[in-house]
């Protein structure tokens, strides 16, 4: 009997549209032959809809018009069972849609990517793909992951975190900035990826523009300096706690000093986007790069080494990519950023190491079913005889 697999996209993110993309071209990779798949589009305003026009990328130039053609659901948690339900419901008849077996989130970004998804999964006592609560959340959090990493002795350039407080008083910010750092830096909002949000500041007036740029996403911001002499290399892991394994490297090409929005995901974009194996919009997938990475056979594997270690030193499971940086300058390698559910799940830097885009799908979802089984292992709760003694007196006391 096939596993049934809800793929789940979308969400109240500003990488909305891009976790339609990377979705439903990994909808159109995995394996029928094992896999029952059951797209669930999650709106931005988080309401969930199946439908037989769902898994089609055409049918999201009107969203709306799909929605009006598809069925909204709400998730039922019945014994060991999870249903997608009809909602509202009807007064006769069936209001099951179909039942889950596992969720496989590819989605990006804030209240998705998060952990928030993940952490709402988890309560239904679903296997989910990918990540688990805390690693996406530490993930998603580029302080707390620089300090993680740091601490765990990977590399990481320092930075400073500020937030909407430290911004009411903009000139006391920018002197604290320039204080702790030398031209240029960067600014980032604190949870976002998609390069959505960063901009570089070589002087006080562009880092009053980057820090706008960067408030207007985020209540709080990341500070670093900037690599003038930049390399950038991106690595993918696949794996677990017990067993993680680096893809190839790529090193992308931007057209600009930091790599854009734009950059990532329309530059390649010709034609418009096409569900399934065929079409145009690739996610990331379309970005311009170098695979193999233009470094030596040392950095390489200085760099997969690294990616393997901060994987596992964060908790992750399932395929994340880690992002790095060479300062040509010295050589010297820094971790980036994690994204716990990358764009197209970075399918592109497996092939080249023999690994299709099916298998990799698979390996992904097999990883999800393994940490569910250990997962029914641990004991999480006992029987206990306390509130037999509890007597709340009076009315809203407890007892002491």
């Amino acid at each position: 009997m096939k596993l049934k697999v809800a793929v789940l996209f979308g969400g109240m993110s500003t990488e909305h549209e891009i976790s339609i993309i990377s979705a439903i071209q990994a909808i159109g990779y995995i394996n029928r032959d094992k896999y029952d798949v059951i797209p669930v589009y999650i709106t931005k305003d988080n309401d969930y809809y199946v439908g037989d026009c769902v898994g089609t990328i055409e049918e999201y130039t009107n969203i709306k018009a799909l929605l009006n053609k598809s069925t909204r659901v709400i998730w039922v948690k019945d014994g060991d069972r999870v249903s997608l339900v009809r909602y509202p419901m009807k007064k006769f008849g069936n209001n099951v849609i179909t039942q889950v077996d596992v969720a496989f989130p590819i989605v990006h970004g804030t209240n998705v990517e998060d952990g928030t998804l993940q952490g709402f999964l988890a309560t239904l006592g679903l296997p989910v793909v990918g990540c688990d609560v805390l690693s996406s959340a530490v993930g998603m959090n580029k302080y707390v992951m620089k300090t993680v990493l740091k601490d765990n002795g990977i590399p990481v350039l320092d930075c400073k975190c500020y937030s909407w407080k430290d911004y009411e008083d903009v000139n006391a910010l920018v002197s604290k900035i320039e204080d702790a750092f030398s031209y240029p830096v960067i600014i980032k909002p604190l949870n976002l990826g998609s390069s959505i949000g960063i901009k570089k500041a070589s002087d006080r007036e562009q880092l009053l523009e980057a820090l706008d740029l960067g408030f207007e996403f985020s209540k709080k911001i990341l500070v670093e300096r900037a690599i003038s002499e930049l390399k950038e290399i991106n690595c993918s892991v696949l794996g677990d706690y017990e067993s993680a394994q680096a893809s190839e490297c790529e090193e992308p090409i931007n057209s600009d000093e930091i790599l854009s929005f734009e950059d990532k995901y329309i530059g390649g974009a010709k034609g418009g986007a096409k569900g399934g194996k065929t079409g145009g919009s690739k996610g990331m997938a379309s970005l311009k790069r170098k695979i193999p990475a233009d470094i030596t056979p040392e950095m390489r594997d200085r760099i997969r080494n690294m990616a393997v270690d901060a994987f596992t030193c964060l908790g992750c499971a399932g395929v994340s990519r880690i992002d790095f940086m060479i300062d040509m300058s010295t050589n010297e390698v820094y971790l980036n950023e994690i994204n716990t559910i990358p764009g197209s799940l970075a399918f592109y830097l497996w092939e080249p190491l023999g690994m299709k885009y099916e298998k990799l799908l698979d390996n992904m979802i097999e990883l999800a079913l393994k940490a569910d089984r250990e997962n029914h292992k641990v004991v999480y709760s006992f029987e206990t005889n306390v509130l037999e003694g509890v007597h709340l007196g009076g009315g809203a006391k407890t007892a002491k």
